[in-house]
């Protein structure tokens, strides 16, 4: 299996900024991409962006992209989001999950086997 563990959430006011990481453990191996999703109060879980482990290729939804950026550390086993510019609409739990199949849909939260606890992000107007 494979464990992973989000940090870095807080309170930021608009425009500001917050890096969110996610470290994993367990069998690395395995994984195929790493992403990130977000479920604010009343919502379903939404993609946000994602990386494959190996390549290095990202992904972004559209209410992020050119704002936020994934990235990874391979060596060690950690993700990170770079959130910047961030509105209120971004607040959220923020979520790290991982997927070994290369086949499946990134941006579905259904596709990815494991998951961290979550970190909240709440951005003030």
């Amino acid at each position: 299996q494979v464990q992973l563990v989000e940090s870095g959430g807080g309170l930021v006011q608009a425009e500001g900024s917050l890096r969110l990481s996610c470290a994993a453990s367990g069998r690395t191996f395995s994984i195929y991409s790493m992403g990130w999703f977000r479920q604010a109060p009343g919502a379903e879980r939404a993609f946000v962006a994602r990386i494959t482990w190996r390549g290095g290729t990202t992904n972004y939804a559209d209410s992020v992209k050119g704002r936020f950026t994934i990235s990874r550390d391979n060596a060690k086993n950690t993700v990170y989001l770079q959130m910047n510019s961030l509105k209120p609409g971004d607040t959220a739990v923020y979520y790290c999950a991982a997927k070994r199949s290369l086949s499946t849909n990134y941006q579905r939260a259904q596709s990815y086997d494991s998951w961290g606890q979550g970190t909240q992000v709440t951005v003030s107007s």
